[in-house]
């Protein structure tokens, strides 16, 4: 997840951000959130909740096996459970966007 803050019209990493955008692992061939993850992912809710202008990107990765369409899947999969466990968790839909890159930058 890459946090954005556009309070000054800019889409900028700063400081004020840099409590959020942690890395979210999953198991291989799934896109389902481990339970150790779900403080990170309410801790990053409350504080988008808390500052609308705040934007986060998340992206979806992969590791290298699997097709190259398989994995720009899985990785828009993983995204997109993120953004709706945040979602559900009081962020706004306006705040988040989704990427896959799939297992072009592998973390």
């Amino acid at each position: 997840m890459r946090p954005l803050d556009t309070s000054n019209g800019k889409n900028n990493v700063n400081d004020a951000t840099s409590e959020l955008g942690s890395t979210i692992r999953f198991e291989y061939e799934s896109s389902e959130i481990k339970a150790e993850y779900q403080p990170i992912i309410t801790s990053e809710a409350k504080q988008l909740a808390a500052n609308r202008h705040l934007q986060l990107r998340l992206e979806g990765n992969t590791d290298e096996r699997g097709s190259a369409e398989y994995n720009i899947a899985l990785g828009e999969r993983r995204a997109q459970a993120v953004k709706k466990a945040l979602i559900l968790l009081g962020a706004s839909e306006s705040q988040l966007s989704t990427v896959s890159y799939g297992e072009e930058r592998p973390k």
